[in-house]
């Protein structure tokens, strides 16, 4: 089975010539990338955020304590952002700025290499138009040199020829462009999850902050008072 795929991509590049070698391996370079990009995501804990929401959701109540053991169980590569965050607003000095640039430096990381991506989806149809006008001009040139004895079948096959690096170079940045759109989707939704749990837990919902500043201090001074 193998070894007829091998045949198939050999006497496709025999016929596409260089620029389709030069395709076949840039196919193999965005699987290769793609793949590495899946095992990042994957150890990173992308998509993986069930414990820092509901930790999140717990310092919105008010249950700090709650908040920060549910925190600790959670795998996603957000989780020390977020305790960056608890820590700041526990101690009154949010600084939501420097919370999301730590959180933009998380997504950089995940992010590298999906730039490849998008010159390869943008290059490749470029690259198989590139081909065809080559093998175009061949083709031409073979009819020129045909003179009066011209056969059509022999421009019909150097057509043909020439028209296989546009089909491939349209064969590799299809899937490029899907896997690219996919990865790009799953970034935008991790983006908007980390705002908003970073937001969340430096301004909690009011209530919640009148709550958690109920400290024992505070609760001895008001029976004092009504004393």
């Amino acid at each position: 089975m193998i070894e007829h795929v091998l045949d198939g991509l050999r006497r496709i590049v025999e016929l596409g010539g260089p620029v389709v070698l030069l395709l076949v391996a840039l196919s193999v370079l965005v699987l290769a990338v793609s793949l590495y990009k899946l095992w990042q995501h994957a150890a990173a804990g992308v998509g993986r955020h069930r414990e820092l929401t509901r930790a999140v959701a717990l310092w919105d109540a008010g249950d700090r304590a709650g908040a920060r053991a549910a925190l600790e169980r959670s795998r996603s590569y957000l989780a020390p952002v977020i305790a960056m965050a608890m820590e700041a607003a526990s101690g009154g000095r949010g600084d939501a700025e420097r919370l999301e640039a730590e959180a933009e430096a998380r997504f950089a990381r995940l992010e590298s290499g999906l730039r490849l991506l998008d010159s390869i989806a943008q290059l490749a149809p470029l690259l198989g138009l590139f081909g065809t006008v080559l093998g175009m001009i061949s083709a031409f040139q073979a009819l020129q040199e045909a003179g009066a004895r011209v056969d059509p079948s022999v421009l019909a096959g150097g057509i043909w020829v020439a028209l296989l690096t546009t089909a491939v170079g349209l064969g590799v940045a299809m899937p490029t462009s899907l896997a690219l759109s996919w990865f790009d989707a799953r970034m935008d939704a991790e983006r908007v999850t980390a705002m908003r749990a970073l937001h969340t837990v430096l301004a909690p919902s009011a209530g919640n902050m009148a709550g958690a500043a109920s400290t024992p201090d505070s609760l001895a001074g008001r029976r004092r008072a009504h004393a």
